[in-house]
């Protein structure tokens, strides 16, 4: 099932937190939201829905509005309710990366057509809402501090299902590095000594085995062919400083260069 997930939004009060929603649903591949009695009725449309959607336009022309939670459920198999407040009676709690995991390594969890719901920013889900659920989700938290933006949750659970359906492969950004082969870097360590041995830091005449340290520090350091040519481009420029200053040396001096 390319889509196997409905969030569901119960009486929500900004726009912006259904905005973001469809923008945290679109990053993960789930495409399909409903929204049950929001506090606008023309929300969906909203400039501020709009500009926290941020490319996730789509998301919210496929999106739905009814009265009750039951229609938002329609055609859903396995109910999962978001609420923080611990209740006596109930559907079992669960950490949202355990039960997806359960979920999604059977055949028969892979059929389920699952829901998210997500309660009002006000006061959560009520208790009636709760029981409609096969399961509650609680997001581990800081035991002091829990309070999460409806977006945030929406964004957890959404990365943590699409986990646990097999997530995406991260998209390389950059090129493959061009290293430099050992001529280069034989051929940068040879300009460099002559480089320090001008700035008087290398002492040719008691070398100890300084060359031999830093070739070993740039074989670690697996260096490309463009950092072997700055690293030749700073020891062109202690050449040049180090003329410069053996010129300013001799004409002081009143003698030829």
């Amino acid at each position: 099932m390319a889509d196997p997930t409905r969030f569901v939004l119960i009486e929500t009060s900004h726009p912006g937190n259904v905005g973001a929603t469809a923008r945290a649903m679109k990053v993960m591949g789930f495409k399909d939201l409903v929204l049950v009695r929001p506090r606008f009725s023309d929300v969906l449309s909203q400039e501020e829905t709009v500009a926290m959607a941020s490319g996730a336009a789509d998301i919210l022309a496929r999106a739905r509005i009814v009265d009750r939670l039951e229609d938002a459920l329609e055609g859903c198999t396995m109910v999962c309710a978001t609420a923080m407040t611990p209740r006596d009676f109930g559907p079992p709690t669960r950490a949202p990366r355990e039960l997806f995991q359960e979920l999604s390594s059977t055949e028969e969890g892979r059929r389920h057509r699952v829901a998210l719901v997500f309660g009002s920013e006000r006061y959560g889900m009520s208790n009636e809402d709760v029981y409609r659920a096969h399961a509650v989700l609680s997001i581990p938290t800081h035991p002091v501090y829990g309070s999460l933006n409806l977006a945030q949750a929406v964004q957890l659970l959404a990365y943590d299902w699409r986990q646990a359906l097999g997530g995406y492969e991260v998209a390389a950004r950059t090129a493959d590095p061009n290293l430099a082969d050992a001529q280069s870097v034989q051929g940068l360590l040879r300009h460099l000594e002559g480089s320090l041995v001008r700035l008087g830091y290398l002492d040719p005449a008691s070398p100890k085995k300084l060359m031999p340290r830093l070739n070993q520090l740039f074989n670690r350091a697996a260096l490309t062919q463009e950092e072997v040519h700055i690293l030749r481009g700073i020891a062109r420029a202690i050449d040049k400083q180090s003329d410069q200053v053996a010129a300013a040396a001799s004409a002081a001096d009143g003698r030829p260069d």
